[in-house]
C-alpha cells in the first residue's frame, strides 16, 4: 500500500489523536473531511499498530491499496494473526473478501473489490485452532458467503464440508451473509449442510426489494421469483430453517407498486429477523446520481414496514417444545444467558455458571417477538462442547507455544 506520511493536524478538537477505517475512507480517501487524517484500508488491518503508533507520534500516515501476490490479489489480512475473541466462546472468520456483484448502491465493493477467497486449508487450519482454544461456535462472515471460492476453483459446500468434519460435538457452525445469485446453483448441497446436527439451520438472504424493476436499477443481477426460489426450497428441506433478510426502504425511482410488492414479500413470509434500512445515497455510487425518494416517502415506507414486522410473533407455537440449546452469551439487562437452538432462534436461560459454552436441554415456556425462554430439563446433562478451556477474556488467540517462547525471551533479555 501506499504511504504518505507529514506531520498532521490529525486530532480532533479535544487533541484525541484519530485513525479512520473503513470502507467509505478507502474508496474516497481525497474527500476533504478526511484532510491530514491518518487512514487505513480495509486490506492493511494487519497494520494497524503501526499506523495507531505514528499517529500517536503526531505524524498522519495512509495504509491503503490492493494485497498482491504476483500480480495475483490476495484476501484481507492474514488468517493467523494473534487477536483477542470479544467472546472467547464464539470464533468469526472472514472466508473471503470483496464480491462479484456491481450493486449500484454499495460503496464497500469500491473499497473490498473483487472475490478474493482464502484457501480452504487454511480456513480449516484456523477452525481446528479455535476449538483447541475452547471456542464452542464459529461464525463465517463475508460481504457475500455464496460466492466463496469461484476465484481460487472450489465453491462454499466443499469448504462447508471440510468444516463439518473439524466440529466436535456440542459445538455449532453459523453461516453469514449471502446474495441469492450465487447460492441458487449449490441449493441442493446447501439444504445437506444445513440439515447437519452441527450447523445451524439459519442463513442471512438479503432481498432489498420484492420489485423486479427496483432490482434491475439495484443491479442485483437476480429477480423476486429467485430470491423466492432459495427460500421455498431450503424451507422445504430444511424444515423450520430461519432465513433473516434486508430490505432497503426508498430506493431512488421505487414507485409506491413497488413497495407494496416488497410488503406482500414480508407479509408472506413473516420473517423472524428482517433489517429494514430507510435508503441513503452512499458518496459516489450509481445510486447517489438517481433521481431520489423524498425523504417524506422514505420515512413513511420504512415506517409502514417496520409496523408489518412488528404485527407477528414467530415464535409462539414454539412454546412447550424441548429444545437443545447451546449457551454462548449474558443478555443485555445481564438477568438470563442467551444459547440459541438448531434454527438459531434466540433462547433465554438462567443465569447458572455451569452452563456458559455448553449444550442444554430445555423446555420452551415462553415467547418474545425475537426469543424465548428455556427452563433446563431436571436430569439431563450438559454437554461440554469444547475440547479445552476457553482462553480468558482479553486472553490472545493464535500465539503458538514458539511466538510465546520468544516473546518472553525478548521481555527477558530487556
Amino acid at each position: 500500500g501506499k504511504v504518505h506520511s507529514h506531520d498532521s493536524d490529525d486530532e480532533d478538537n479535544n487533541g484525541k489523536k484519530v485513525v479512520l477505517a473503513g470502507c467509505v475512507p478507502q474508496a474516497q480517501p481525497r474527500m476533504d473531511y478526511l484532510k491530514g487524517l491518518s487512514i487505513i484500508g480495509v486490506q492493511q488491518i494487519d497494520r494497524v499498530v503501526e499506523v495507531v503508533d505514528e499517529a500517536v507520534k503526531g505524524h498522519s500516515v495512509r495504509l491503503l491499496g490492493q494485497k498482491k501476490d504476483g500480480g495475483k490479489r490476495l484476501g484481507g489480512a492474514r488468517l493467523d494473526l494473534p487477536k483477542i475473541r470479544k467472546n472467547p466462546l464464539i470464533e468469526i472468520i472472514s472466508i473471503n473478501t470483496g464480491c462479484l456483484n456491481a450493486c449500484t448502491y454499495c460503496k464497500t465493493k469500491h473499497a473490498r473489490g473483487d472475490l478474493a477467497s482464502y484457501p480452504v486449508e487454511e480456513l480449516v487450519e484456523r477452525a481446528r485452532q479455535s476449538f483447541q482454544e475452547g471456542v464452542c461456535e464459529i461464525w463465517l462472515t463475508s460481504e457475500d458467503t455464496g460466492a466463496y471460492g469461484r476465484d481460487i476453483g472450489t465453491d462454499l459446500p466443499s469448504l462447508l464440508w471440510r468444516l463439518v468434519e473439524e466440529i466436535p460435538e456440542g459445538a455449532m457452525l453459523r453461516l453469514g451473509m449471502t446474495n441469492p445469485p450465487y447460492i441458487l446453483e449449490h441449493l441442493e448441497e446447501m439444504a445437506k449442510v444445513l440439515n447437519h446436527p452441527r450447523v445451524y439451520a439459519f442463513l442471512h438472504v438479503p432481498v432489498q426489494s420484492a420489485s423486479d424493476s427496483v432490482l434491475m436499477d439495484m443491479k442485483r443481477e437476480y429477480c423476486a421469483a429467485d430470491f423466492r426460489t432459495v427460500v421455498d426450497f431450503l424451507k422445504d428441506r430444511v424444515p423450520g430453517i430461519t432465513i433473516a433478510t434486508d430490505i432497503i426502504c426508498g430506493f431512488p425511482g421505487e414507485t409506491e407498486a413497488d413497495f407494496q410488492e416488497t410488503v406482500e414479500l414480508v407479509r408472506q413470509y413473516r420473517f423472524p429477523s428482517l433489517f429494514i434500512n430507510q435508503f441513503y445515497p452512499r458518496p459516489g455510487t450509481p445510486a447517489a446520481k438517481m433521481e431520489q425518494v423524498p425523504a417524506h416517502v422514505k420515512k413513511q415506507r420504512t415506517k409502514e414496514l417496520s409496523q408489518l414486522f412488528h404485527s407477528y410473533n414467530p415464535y409462539d407455537h414454539k412454546i412447550g417444545e424441548r429444545q437443545k440449546v447451546l449457551v454462548t452469551e449474558e443478555s443485555f439487562d445481564a438477568q438470563y444467558f442467551v444459547a440459541h437452538n438448531k434454527f438459531y432462534e434466540q433462547v433465554l436461560v438462567p443465569k447458572q455458571p455451569e452452563f456458559t459454552g455448553k449444550m442444554i436441554e430445555v423446555d420452551v415456556y415462553e415467547s418474545g417477538k425475537h426469543f424465548l425462554k428455556g427452563r433446563p430439563v431436571d436430569h439431563s446433562k450438559p454437554l461440554t462442547a469444547s475440547i479445552a478451556a476457553p482462553l480468558l477474556k482479553g486472553q490472545v488467540s493464535g500465539l503458538t507455544q514458539v511466538l510465546l517462547t520468544s516473546i518472553i525471551a525478548i521481555i527477558g533479555g530487556k
